[in-house]
Order: C-alpha cells, then structure tokens, then sequence
C-alpha cells in the first residue's frame, strides 16, 4: 500500500493529533492550557510543562455523533464515562468499550471522535468511551480501577461475548492490557481486541527503534518514553498492564491489529503479532506498509477506508 497525496497533506492535522494533541487541548479546554511536548524543548522543560498545565478538557462529542447517538454520560470510579446508543438499527447487547490514546498525558481529540464514527458506522453497537484520568495528574493504577468496573458493570447488563475492546495508540496498549488482567481476573473474556497503532512496550527497546523514528513523521521515542515514565510512577514499566509485550499471551480473545509501517511503534507490533500467533490466537495482523502512526485516523485515506472497512466487518460479526 502507499499513502495518498491527500493523506501526505494530512499529515500536519494527524501531526497535531498524535504528537501532543497540542491543536486538540487548544480546541478543547481554551488558550489557558499550556501545550507539552514542544519541539525543541528538553526533558526537563515538558515535564515542567505538563506538571504545571491546567488540566485538559476531552473534546467534545460532534454534531454529526449526536445526530445519530444518544449520548448519555455517567461517573465511574470518579471518571467520566460518555455513552453513545444509536437511535436505529441498534443490535442489542452489542458493545464497544474504546480507549483513547494520547500518550496517556493528552485528552480524547476531535479525530478520535472522527475516527469512531467511521469505524463504527451502520455497526449497530453502542459506544462506551471511560475518559481515565491521564498522566501526570494520575497513572495506570487508578485508570484500572475505573476500566475493571466499567467492563464488570457492562457484563451485568449484557453478555460479555458482545463486548470489543479497542483502542489506538496508548489506549491500544490499554485495550490489550485490560484483556490480559481481566483473564488473569478470571473474568470473562470479551468479543476481542482491535487495536490500532498499539504503544505496548512502554520502555521502548526494541533494537530497529532508531531506523523506524528515522522514517516516522509525528513520534519521537524520547517523547513517549518521559510519558510512560510518568503513567507508570512508581510501577515497572514492564507490567503488563504498562506494557502488555511482556504479558503471557496465552488464552486471549481474538487480537486484531492495525500497524503502519512508518510509525515508531511498528516494530513492537510485529513482535506482538507474532507471539500471539505462537500462542494459538485466531487474530489479524494488518499493515499499512507506507502508513504513519494511527493511519486509519486518516479517513479520508484509502488505506483507513480499507482497514476501517474490515473493522465494522468485526464489530458487525457474531461472537
């Protein structure tokens, strides 16, 4: 596959998207916010910054959502949880629970909303996004309080055969992360796991790093490495949880992944997909091999369209 001009001229929007959600917390919570993760700036300079920001409002659900949703909102744990049921068409007990990425330290943008109705379009599932509270004002322990109760209160009311968990990026590595606890829970498994761009090894040693960031337009591992510092706080950054490429894969839901090959965390998909394989899982491996980081963010892409295409298949399949 390669990537459009049109999905080349993109790239600035998906830039502001995935590289410090600068335009989105802009957007979201007003001018007052100090944006993290500057150009130029050292280590110390975006810790001070993120330490010191007010803290960043999600975006907002779009018109074109609310037109076709009902949107309801709740609290779970203290966190947000926002719902969308659609008005026709539903298919009962039909879930999808979507975590958003970010770098754990940025908020819910206008293209994950984007990127949610083009992935759940004419699906028929109702979808639950819980806003966990990011980094650094938070971290993983308190974000897997509130995402264990929120999956253990949708399988009171539904049959947890119905549930996909998803993600992209971080929220990826979130998705992945809540399968393997709730297995080692003893809980139910879900549906399966969709995962776009997953970040699932938060310390960043895979040895083809430094090629793959030569080639990657938005991600800097240096970057994400001071983020999963600060998700993490006092906890290893090996945990699965943190770090799902270090779990025992074994035993799993149906794991399917959606990589662009110039995107930083490619190399630690291939491995992912591979040691799912050897563990018996009947997911899917699909690669973009010119797409950036979250391509199927770019929806006006052929390539998003295509993959984007095969999700609603999944999300539209019977467990």
């Amino acid at each position: 596959m390669s990537v459009t001009m049109e999905a080349t001229r993109g790239l600035l929007m998906a830039r502001q998207f995935l590289n410090g959600r600068r335009a989105a917390a802009r957007m979201s919570a007003g001018p007052g916010v100090r944006a993290g993760f500057r150009p130029g700036t050292n280590e110390d300079g975006e810790l001070v910054a993120l330490r010191s920001r007010r803290y960043p409002e999600p975006a907002p659900v779009p018109r074109s959502l609310q037109n076709r949703y009902e949107v309801s909102r709740s609290l779970v744990a203290g966190n947000p949880v926002i719902t969308l049921t659609p008005h026709r068409h539903r298919r009962a007990g039909q879930h999808l629970i979507y975590t958003h990425g970010g770098g754990y330290v940025w908020p819910l943008g206008s293209a994950h909303w984007l990127l949610l109705d083009h992935a759940t379009r004419d699906t028929g599932v109702t979808i639950t996004v819980p806003l966990y509270r990011l980094a650094p004002e938070s971290g993983v322990d308190a974000a897997y309080v509130m995402l264990s109760a929120v999956y253990t209160g949708l399988a009171e009311r539904c049959e947890v055969s119905a549930i996909t968990l998803a993600g992209d990026s971080a929220g990826g590595g979130l998705a992945l992360g809540q399968a393997i606890a709730y297995r080692d829970f003893g809980l139910p498994a879900p549906k399966q796991v969709v995962l776009f761009s997953p970040w699932v090894d938060v310390a960043m040693t895979h040895p083809a790093l430094a090629s793959l960031e030569a080639v990657d337009p938005m991600l800097k591992a240096r970057r994400l490495i001071v983020a999963g510092g600060l998700w993490a706080g006092d906890t290893d950054v090996r945990d699965p949880r943190i770090s799902p490429l270090q779990a025992d894969l074994r035993d799993l839901s149906p794991v399917h992944i959606f990589q662009g090959g110039r995107d930083i965390l490619a190399a630690d998909a291939h491995v992912l997909a591979h040691r799912l394989r050897e563990a018996g899982n009947r997911g899917t491996f699909e690669l973009a091999h010119s797409g950036f980081h979250v391509y199927v963010g770019a929806v006006w892409t052929p390539e998003s369209r295509a993959a984007l295409a095969q999700v609603r298949g999944l999300l539209s399949a019977e467990a």
